[in-house]
């Protein structure tokens, strides 16, 4: 199973549809067929050798080496009327199986797939291989590949191809570079449009450029892949963080913090040392081998089992703002969705075997009443299950997937299932949100685990007077700070509401020589009420003030001359808003202090 989406436009609005399709899916057939009309366009081009070409989530890629040529973007219009005249002759795409002579002869002169033939021959599996025409001698182009593929070019749809990137031979630095040429391909035109458009749109709201123009955070070579974050996006970050906390508290979490560098036994016990160590940073300490920490599950049971604890005590509910560190290779690093630090909304429950099926409940509703909050009303939900790589017994595993199983169903709630792809340690139940143009994330988590409780030796005292092993279950509603904020981010489109925003208040005067004392006396004034301020001092035309403070976004804009420090109504520029509002300061200051509470 393989998850994607692709757009629908329904009475001109924009829908992505999420779904997990079969590889005989149609869309996944039609994205496969791109890559090979796209590589027997470029090969009527230019003389080339052949890397991996794969269907991708919305589309597909194919790796080139054109020797000592390359090719750039400029080319794709060439290459895509190539791609149109093989649709418009609706030629026939046929598979073939092939022996192993005839393999390497027919690749004889493409070293990679050569390469490739070479590793099927050696496992003893079938030589499969496509065409493009009526017969294999005739091909207009021949690819090895196991497919699917549909019948014909003329069943291809709408497409484009979309950028170029460069791409190391199977992803080995060492290995010569190749480039990647991406495209796309849909049932119709209509829905490459929306796709396009929703392209567009979400590059608008790219985190990483909204980051820098609204100075929120930065990379830095010093750290690659560790965000530093600024005076304005730490506003942002804390304000999530406390809106969080607050949350916990009202749903019965204590809140924790353990160490960021624990020793070797620590992890060895956990499981981590051996299940995840590739993924991890090492540091040595009075000669002992230590790691920093890459979850704060082991650290969280450390301190269940500083105390003794009856049955009368749980649930034990703990939760921690934790900072993990895990090693990510620098090429798939991409702005807050995927770097080396971050932290973790985390919490763990420890309770009985009774009291489990309402402890995932709980932290159910809990998930859907933060993601509420923030807008997202739509999300999937999926159930992954035991992976390659796993602790504990087949038993434990299958009672953790049925409780679930069970409290989604309990709920009412739909959910797919997501194979082999749980934690080492235990199934979990995924949210996957959906933002405000259409894209699906994956956010929070809840994971059953019965097996780390057993490895750490953790207990609890029964009714009975006899000593028990509590259920741990895991669960994260944000997943990483870092990740939900860039989420956030591009999901407002850097306008995040007055609760969050840096500045909730832009002054501008309309003369510093005679208006900006006043002002700033008006916005200490507010600052002390619990309200972020910000003035524009700089010798500047008000058009301009007002534009810099549109372009940062600020949810409210107040210009002040004689009219408003002389005790008048304030005219507010509401963000998003044609129309003016007039209001006194009392009830500016009321209505700001209100949406600040309420998180509006």
């Amino acid at each position: 199973m393989k998850a994607v989406c692709f757009p629908v436009v329904y009475r001109g609005f924009l829908f992505l549809m999420f779904t997990y399709m079969k590889e005989d899916n149609l869309e996944i057939r039609r994205r496969h067929s791109g890559s090979h009309i796209m590589t027997a366009a470029v090969e009527m081009i230019k003389k080339v050798q052949l890397g991996v070409g794969p269907w991708i989530d919305n589309g597909f890629y194919q790796d080139f080496d054109f020797g000592d040529e390359t090719i750039s973007e400029k080319d794709f219009k060439v290459i895509e009327k190539k791609m149109r005249w093989i649709v418009n002759k609706d030629m026939p795409i046929k598979k073939v199986i092939i022996g192993a002579e005839e393999a390497r002869n027919i690749c004889k002169d493409d070293r990679y797939k050569l390469e490739l033939v070479e590793e099927i021959i050696k496992r003893g599996e079938d030589l499969s291989f496509y065409y493009i025409g009526e017969s294999l001698e005739k091909a207009l182009s021949v690819n090895l590949c196991a497919g699917p593929h549909l019948e014909s070019t003329g069943q291809l749809g709408a497409f484009k191809l979309t950028k170029l990137s460069g791409a190391y031979w199977r992803g080995d630095e060492k290995n010569p570079q190749l480039q990647r040429v991406y495209g796309v391909a849909f049932k119709d035109k209509e829905e490459l449009d929306a796709y396009i458009y929703m392209m567009e749109e979400a590059e608008k709201r790219d985190h990483r450029k909204l980051g820098k123009e609204l100075d929120l955070f930065s990379f830095q070579e010093a750290g690659p892949g560790f965000p530093f974050w600024h005076p304005n996006g730490t506003i942002v970050y804390t304000q999530l963080e406390q809106f969080v906390r607050e949350e916990n508290r009202k749903r019965g979490y204590a809140e924790v913090k353990t160490p960021i560098i624990l020793n070797k036994d620590l992890w060895v016990t956990s499981g981590h040392w051996d299940k995840f160590g590739e993924n991890m940073y090492f540091t040595n300490i009075d000669e002992q081998e230590y790691a920093i920490k890459p979850m704060n599950c082991p650290g969280g049971l450390m301190i269940y089992k500083a105390n003794q604890h009856s049955y009368r005590e749980l649930p034990i509910r703990n939760g921690e703002f934790g900072l993990v560190h895990r090693h990510e290779r620098s090429g798939v690093l991409h702005g807050l969705f995927r770097v080396r630090s971050f932290t973790q909304d985390d919490a763990h429950s420890f309770c009985t075997a009774d009291q489990l099926n309402k402890e995932i409940v709980d932290m159910v509703e809990y998930a859907e009443d933060i993601y509420s909050a923030f807008g997202f009303k739509e999300y999937k939900i999926f159930i992954a299950t035991r992976p390659e790589k796993y602790i504990g017994s087949d038993s434990e595993w299958e009672n953790a997937t049925n409780a679930l199983k069970s409290a989604l169903e309990l709920k009412g709630l739909a959910y797919e299932i997501k194979e082999g792809e749980g934690a080492f340690y235990g199934p979990k139940i995924e949210f996957n949100i959906k933002d405000s143009i259409g894209r699906y994330w994956q956010c929070g988590t809840i994971q059953v685990d019965y097996s780390m409780p057993e490895r750490f030796e953790a207990t609890y005292i029964d009714a009975e007077n006899k000593e028990q092993t509590p259920i741990m279950i895991h669960r994260a509603i944000l997943g990483s700070m870092e990740r939900f904020l860039g989420i956030l981010i591009e999901h407002y489109a850097g306008a995040f509401p007055v609760w969050m925003a840096p500045s909730q208040v832009h002054f501008v005067p309309v003369s510093n020589e005679n208006h900006l004392k006043g002002v700033k006396e008006m916005a200490e004034k507010m600052k002390a009420m619990g309200i972020r301020v910000s003035v524009d001092d700089m010798d500047e035309t008000v058009g301009k003030k007002i534009r810099k403070a549109s372009k940062q976004k600020v949810p409210y804009v107040l210009v002040v001359g004689d009219n408003e420090l002389s005790g008048e109504d304030l005219t507010v520029r509401v963000r998003g808003q044609e129309e003016q509002e007039k209001m006194t300061v009392e009830v500016f200051v009321e209505r700001v202090l209100r949406e600040t509470k309420e998180r509006v």
